[in-house]
């Protein structure tokens, strides 16, 4: 089986700086990844007005933010104006799809999206996708193909435009296996293939996992669970910049597992989109991450809008993703 890597990239610095060590280390590696891209300006610094979320500042100090981040990406769209992305890094935007990477969205602004978009309604929701859209064709000269939200953060249209708005496939949420959204039985015609894996920066620092043995945490997950593929999600701040040496682990664990590391669009490919069971889209909490981010809810068996709709209980359980 395989591992699918994607790769979010939240900053002007992860851009330049995380994206081509993580080419470099995949190359090496002959791994392959889908590359999802913030087009828009690096408002990085506002995320400050997390703080008083209920375990944000907590998750900030185990995984030492501004030594990931740095002090002038903690400033921008506070003290400091917010660089757009698109523009100064296109560049390593391009490399990373010339180098044979796959290439799609994240987001159009970061924080704003991760931060507004589940109480944003519906006309803000496509401003900031169709910008990130237009952003995307601007640098890459063609239109992406798939979607990742920043922080797994969604809304009932921004599930819609995936389909509307020509995406093959989307990965915005946590889960367990590819399914067909459906959100209040509403079937959304663009196939989800969440995340399966928990992150590095949810397990660093909890139940006893540190920068020196997280790797082999990860690799005992996968080992438990040799028939089924998994989707891993790294970031170009934190993997491809202090963390790398971690990821270099996995790959190489990876390999002895005899699992090939590939993109998101290899599991879409070998999988026909009408065969996949539809789940309800939820909202639910991840071991090790501050607040709720969309989840994979409940098998819907029957029809949308069938007087016989029901569901059984959801297969989604986050303690599977915890490092008990």
């Amino acid at each position: 089986m395989s591992i699918a890597l994607k790769v979010d990239v939240d900053t002007l610095r992860g851009t330049r700086e995380g994206v081509p060590r993580l080419v470099e280390t995949l190359r090496r590696h002959a791994a392959g990844a889908t590359f999802l891209f913030s087009l828009g300006p690096d408002h990085t610094g506002r995320a400050i007005r997390r703080a008083f979320r209920p375990g944000f500042m907590r998750k900030v100090g185990r995984t030492s933010v501004l030594e990931h981040y740095g002090l002038r990406t903690l400033l921008y769209g506070t003290v400091l104006p917010g660089p757009d992305i698109g523009r100064r890094a296109h560049a390593e935007m391009l490399a990373a799809r010339d180098a044979g990477f796959e290439v799609g969205v994240h987001c159009w602004d970061h924080v704003a999206w991760q931060d507004g978009v589940a109480s944003a309604n519906a006309s803000w929701t496509a401003a900031a996708m169709n910008r990130a859209i237009e952003r995307f064709g601007a640098v890459f000269g063609e239109a992406p193909r798939v979607h990742g939200a920043a922080g797994w953060q969604m809304n009932v249209e921004a599930l819609r435009l995936t389909q509307r708005l020509g995406f093959d496939y989307a990965s915005d949420c946590r889960g367990t296996h590819p399914f067909l959204p459906t959100w209040n039985a509403e079937l959304i015609h663009c196939p989800q293939f969440p995340t399966t894996l928990p992150t590095l920066d949810e397990l660093i620092g909890c139940a006893g996992h540190t920068v020196e043995n997280v790797a082999e945490h990860l690799l005992d997950l996968t080992a438990a669970m040799p028939g089924r593929d998994q989707v891993f999600t790294l970031h170009a701040e934190l993997e491809g910049q202090k963390l790398l040496p971690v990821f270099e682990r996995l790959l190489a664990g990876w390999s002895s597992q005899g699992r090939a590391c590939v993109p998101l669009r290899a599991f879409f490919e070998r999988q026909m989109p009408t065969d996949l069971p539809r789940h309800e889209i939820a909202l639910g909490e991840v071991f090790g991450r501050a607040g709720m981010v969309l989840v994979q809810g409940a098998e819907f068996l029957a029809e949308p809008h069938s007087p016989n709709a029901r569901t059984h209980a959801v297969r989604f359980d986050p303690e599977m993703l915890s490092p008990s």
